[in-house]
């Protein structure tokens, strides 16, 4: 173990300064067992007795010391692999203009939540109905454990709830599904340039004068697979082309990973989802004002707290895994 490594680390140093004081202890010891012991003098071989414990004394606090940097740094590094930083996309599913409405909500609840989170929030593209509500949007969240609490948010939600616009007083059932993508510092393949198409376009919205002049928009399809990715928000068309390939490297690696999810599915009895946008993971039935998530079987009331960003709770017991009973019509 290089002590000069441990010394820089400030989380690692003061144990330095420990391991330290007890090589020099060690060594001071071990010369008082050195020398040759002098026949038939019980004092000497008391003393070579005394050194020799205090010898295994200073080896046993070595290790522990030792252990305890190991263990500091391999949590630091297994804190490293889990990324903070992901993309949130939310689509409207069935439902038309009520599965947009919601499709916005949803969004709407998630920003709430990372405002509550101290996370940073920010929109990278924006597809709008004609209600204002989301066909499709794609935002950048990042902050400590945000991948971590966030992964179980990708799937189906389903709406249960009486339209504005419905005269009747009948329940109408809408979808949106949500996509988590976690940007990896580290990724396992590279892109293919002959793989892609890449399309520039002016940006819409807000952003000055230069919005309306400067193609900085960007648009990548993975010919191989069909994935569209875009990004609009940021200032250069440089910004938004690295934002979109690393986008369009998270959805490459999470195809991998529902693939083998898939594949070793049976055997995880255990397994919270598979990752797939298209598996049904929770229900917000309005008129009973329930929320059910189907990970878990259980369910939560006070739905105007929920859509405000109230959802710890259930990501909290989703990462525990508690498993209630479902109650769902």
């Amino acid at each position: 173990m290089n002590l000069d490594e441990i010394k820089k680390d400030h989380r690692t140093s003061y144990l330095a300064d420990m391991l330290e004081k007890l090589l020099r202890e060690e060594e001071v010891v071990r010369e008082m067992l050195a020398p040759p012991l002098q026949a038939g003098r019980a004092g000497d071989e008391s003393l070579h007795e005394m050194a020799a414990k205090e010898l295994k004394f200073i080896q046993e606090e070595k290790e522990r010391l030792e252990k305890q940097v190991r263990e500091i740094l391999d949590k630091d590094k297994e804190e490293a692999e889990i990324t903070n930083e992901i993309v949130l996309e939310v689509r409207a599913g069935a439902g038309g203009d009520e599965a947009s409405l919601f499709a916005w909500e949803l969004a709407h609840m998630y920003e709430k939540y990372a405002e509550s989170q101290g996370w940073l929030w920010r929109v990278n593209y924006e597809s709008k109905s004609d209600l204002s509500g989301y066909k499709e949007a794609s935002f950048e969240i990042k902050g400590k454990g945000v991948y971590d609490k966030m992964r179980y948010e990708t799937g189906v939600h389903r709406v249960q709830r009486i339209p504005a616009t419905e005269k009747n007083g009948r329940v109408h059932t809408s979808t949106a599904s949500v996509a988590v993508l976690p940007i990896r510092k580290k990724v396992n393949f590279k892109i293919d340039p002959s793989e892609f198409d890449m399309e520039y376009s002016r940006s819409g919205g807000k952003g000055g004068q230069n919005v309306n002049k400067v193609e900085t928009a960007v648009r990548i399809i993975h010919k191989p697979t069909g994935l569209d990715v875009r990004s609009t928000n940021e200032r250069s068309q440089l910004a938004n082309r690295e934002k979109a390939m690393s986008i369009l490297t998270a959805k490459l690696q999470q195809l991998e990973e529902e693939k083998e999810a898939k594949k070793y599915a049976g055997d995880r009895k255990d397994q919270i989802g598979t990752a797939d946008r298209s598996e049904k993971i929770r229900t917000y039935n309005f008129p009973q004002d329930r929320v059910t998530d189907h990970h878990i079987k259980k369910s939560w009331h006070n739905l105007p707290k929920i859509m405000e960003g109230g959802i710890e709770d259930i990501i909290a017991d989703i990462q525990s895994g508690a498993v209630g009973e479902e109650t769902e019509e």
